[in-house]
């Protein structure tokens, strides 16, 4: 990728041989070296994305809805403790409350 306001442009040098094949007249130069190095940084960035969207993110969905569930689940148990303990006669059998000890069945 030469352009004008690019490090590795030379609007002298000859573009393709007779075969159509670029010129290399030696080592590449540092603005080839850079477009190679872009055009590799593109390519891993375009397979880390779809490593991304093909398996994290379905993984973190599926393990965020079973943290839900669970953490839901927790609530509901803390929750039902938190009424037992604020009413506790109305969760004792009949007889067994501390407001009627004389109505517990004799033998």
């Amino acid at each position: 990728m030469s352009t004008p306001n690019h490090p590795g442009y030379r609007p002298n040098e000859p573009k393709a041989g007779s075969s159509g094949a670029p010129i290399w007249g030696g080592p590449p130069t540092l603005g080839q070296r850079i477009d190679e190095a872009i055009e590799l940084i593109e390519m891993e960035l375009r397979h880390a994305i779809t490593y991304v969207n093909d398996a994290v993110i379905p993984q973190v969905r599926r393990e965020s809805i079973t943290a839900m569930r669970t953490a839901a689940d927790t609530l509901r148990n803390l929750a039902d403790r938190f009424e037992k303990q604020s009413n506790p006669a109305a969760n004792q059998p009949y007889g067994n409350s501390p407001s009627n000890p004389n109505k517990e069945p004799r033998s």
